[in-house]
């Protein structure tokens, strides 16, 4: 067993969030145009008649068409979302050019979201995502929670680069806009029943009611849960289960020729789940050790789904409530969004993932964050379009640990070993101006330009219950993003469009670090630098669409977690600053292709290239503190090459109508940790050790190539004015297996997370 010593300097090196990081195709079809709500203020720009085939989007807070945004951006609507038989957002990974949506189980509903490389791991609360998820016009401001439901949603819109003139200071990879369905005023219902592998079962309803034209009022219910694909052969049980509840209403309020609309929606999430890992250490980490042979030194493809932990649970209550109001007057529409949001989890989770109780932990934390929207847009003069507007964001987190490290005794709550537990207590408070413009300065010629200006409160304080404080951190982050672009529309089936924009990511604190300096230095801004090219191109009476973008981003002051001298055990996991940062090249494609009225193929592709500059800090080299080169490693969920093709095809029938939906998804591999693979030593004449170089990341930590293919068949019967359907589905039927999320820990041990395997099941559902 440990000394009493080491595990008290262990515990102060791991405590805390030391592993939580441990942490377009035009898909959309003619219902999109009636789905997606008018967000808007300004008119559209001036462009042919909207037909059936258009798709109306609302990216750039206003109503127009796909083919006419100047913006690389993916259109999802709900028939795609019920054909694929979406579960989460997590099922569009890649199908929109350069998306990864991957799930982290050490939060709730939490998401790792990249978009054209850029992504930030991580689930504290005290570290902001770097692509935004927004729904219904409210942001979500931290990873956990952003692994929202398929079923209610009208429309999905992934932007992709950076969006912070209108989305805000944490969305330097893109936004994923999520409108979610309003009240009709009609009554109706709709329900459906789904089972599948791994006794996984959902039950979910909607229903409307009001009068048709003034006021509506929408309440949904939905419930799922699952044992879980891993076997825990330790206890000899499904390993993974999973049960959650979303409940909510919304009423809208429109007063006949007021030009005023209100809604407000409330809902609450409420989950359990057993946040489990699976072991992936090997015989250089100290951990295996202590741990049977048989769990040492394993794959990280076919053995991920055997897992040895102890049983752990994680609890999460999320309420949240939105207030959207519009008012037009004439000239002008104003809108306002006011959004509120909390949630309280406790989560054990047995970190090592062995049958040896070695680092166990027990996490309670509560967040709460409240943002108000104002805006105004309108037209300023005949083909002159803005939008303008302010925002105000607030946050506070709270997080107390326990850790039982080295307890080998797993009947011992890690509230009763551990005397000395790690708190962290954040806040943030934001606020923002910004405009958007239009101007159509020539004949199909139009200039966007605009810029927002935000600013940035953070505070934070690292302590522990006996030892006391380790530190405190106060700063304050400003900056100006501007953007520019301009279009060539020579006909209503040709725009060709490039534009420059800059994204900023706030500066913090880091919330693991083990000093007083550590604690109280704040890690800088980063920001990107996007500059793009590209063409909407349609033909054949729009029969055939295809857009294609060219970027290049300039990836400055990039933050990273870093393992860097200091603290009890020598070395301690900070947020830092990567001065050189990273350039990132690409090429996108996406394309729909009409083949006949009932036979539609979307298709999609992305080429990246990427590589760090200058990713140089310090480390340890055995009793030697040199820099460590990293500028070798992979960039993290950056994978090189994308790629996915759906089909579509409706049979009517004399009951109905029969959809056929096919796709497949191919990802290339890609790292998920800036880690070790191996060292290099740089020597000097004399043979002392000036610097190291380290060869790439740990290869336990990059996935293997996936080819995911997915098919549904959906039975749509027409009951007078009712619809009932029966679908069956399956997902990932090549069965590939690999990791979705891995993290290696400083040469104590390695875990990961698993991808789905092949699995199936079957719909029932009716609407009226």
């Amino acid at each position: 067993m440990a000394s009493a010593h080491r595990r008290g300097a262990l515990l102060v090196a791991l405590s805390t969030s030391a592993l939580s990081c441990i942490a377009s195709p035009a898909y959309a079809q003619s219902e999109a145009a009636s789905t997606a709500p008018p967000e808007a203020a300004a008119a559209a720009p001036q462009h042919a008649t909207v037909d059936a085939t258009e798709i109306i989007v609302t990216a750039r807070r206003r109503s127009e068409t796909l083919q006419s945004t100047p913006v690389a951006i993916t259109a999802i609507n709900a028939a795609m979302l019920e054909n694929k038989a979406a579960v989460n957002i997590g099922d569009l990974q890649g199908a929109a050019p350069g998306l990864l949506i991957t799930q982290q189980n050490s939060g709730a509903q939490a998401a790792n979201i990249s978009i054209r490389g850029l992504t930030y791991a991580d689930i504290e609360k005290s570290q902001t995502p770097t692509v935004g998820v927004v729904v219904d016009g409210v942001t979500i401001g931290t990873s956990t929670g952003q692994l929202q439901d398929a079923f209610d949603i009208a429309q999905i819109e992934v932007l992709r680069g950076p969006q912070g003139t209108l989305f805000g200071a944490n969305t330097i990879g893109g936004v994923i806009n999520i409108t979610r369905t309003k009240p009709t005023m009609e009554p109706g219902v709709r329900a459906e029943f789904t089972y599948g592998r791994w006794n996984t079962w959902a039950a979910k309803a909607i229903a409307n009611y009001g009068d048709g034209e003034t006021w509506g009022i929408k309440a949904w219910y939905f419930h799922d849960q699952t044992d879980g694909f891993y076997h825990n052969v330790t206890r000899d049980t499904s390993d993974g289960w999973s049960k959650g509840d979303s409940y909510g209403a919304s009423l809208l309020f429109q007063p006949t020729g007021s030009g005023f609309d209100a809604q407000l929606s409330v809902e609450n999430v409420v989950q359990s789940f057993n946040p489990v890992v699976s072991n992936l250490a090997n015989s250089t980490e100290v951990f295996c050790q202590y741990e049977p042979a048989n769990q040492c030194n394993r794959n990280t493809t076919t053995d991920l789904y055997t897992t040895f932990g102890d049983a752990a649970k994680s609890t999460y209550n999320a309420p949240d409530a939105t207030l959207q109001m519009n008012y037009d007057l004439g000239g002008v529409k104003l809108s306002s969004i006011t959004g509120w949001r909390h949630s309280k989890e406790r989560q054990t989770q047995d970190f090592d993932g062995s049958s040896t109780d070695l680092y166990y932990v027990d996490r309670r934390q509560h967040y709460t964050q409240r943002s108000q929207e104002l805006r105004a847009a309108g037209n300023l003069f005949t083909g002159f379009d803005y939008v303008v507007g302010g925002y105000y964001f607030h946050s506070s987190y709270d997080l107390i640990q326990w850790t039982r490290l080295f307890g080998f005794d797993s009947s011992i709550p890690p509230t009763e070993f551990d005397k000395n537990p790690q708190s962290v207590d954040g806040k943030t408070t934001s606020y923002a101006f910004f405009g958007d413009f239009n101007w159509a300065f020539a004949d199909k010629w139009r200039l966007s330009f605009g810029g927002r200006w935000s600013h940035d409160n953070k505070k934070l304080t690292n302590s522990f219950a006996e030892t006391g404080l380790i530190g405190s951190g106060d700063a304050n982050f400003s900056k100006f993003t501007p953007k520019i672009g301009i279009d060539y529309r020579p006909n209503s089936d040709v725009m060709l469009y490039a534009s420059w924009s800059r994204g900023y990511r706030s500066g913090g604190f880091s919330p693991r670090a083990a000093t007083a300096d550590t604690a109280s230095t704040p890690f800088q801004p980063e920001t990107v630098d996007a500059y793009e090219i590209g063409a909407k191109l349609s033909a054949f009476q729009r029969k055939v669409q295809i857009n294609l973008a060219g970027y290049v981003s300039d990836y400055k002051n990039m933050q990273q977690n870093l393992t860097v001298p200091g603290g009890p055990t020598g070395n301690q996991t900070i947020t830092g600053n990567v001065p050189g940062g990273a350039l990132i090249k690409g090429i996108e494609m996406d394309g729909t292709f009409r083949v006949t009225p009932d036979f539609t193929i979307t298709t999609s592709a992305a080429y990246m290239k990427s590589h760090f500059r200058n990713f140089v800090t310090d480390g340890a080299y055995g009793t030697l503190i040199v820099p460590f080169d990293y500028s070798a490693n992979r960039l993290i969920y950056a994978p090189k090459f994308t790629a996915s093709i759906n089909g579509d095809y409706t049979i009517p029938t004399s009951f109905g109508k029969v959809v056929a939906t096919a796709g497949w998804r191919h990802i290339s591999p890609y790292d998920e940790q800036i880690s070790q693979a191996s060292l290099t030593p740089v020597l000097d004449a004399n043979g002392n050790v000036t610097s190291v170089i380290v060869n790439g990341n740990d290869p336990r930590v990059r996935t293997t190539t996936q080819d995911l293919v997915d098919t549904s068949l959906t039975f749509n019967f027409d009951i007078g004015d009712k619809e009932a359907y029966l679908r069956v589905f399956g997902r990932n039927l090549l069965n590939e297996k690999t990791t979705t999320h891995a993290f290696t820990v400083a040469g104590l041990w390695s875990f990961g997370m698993a991808l789905e395997p092949r699995t199936y099941g079957a719909t029932i559902g009716f609407k009226f």
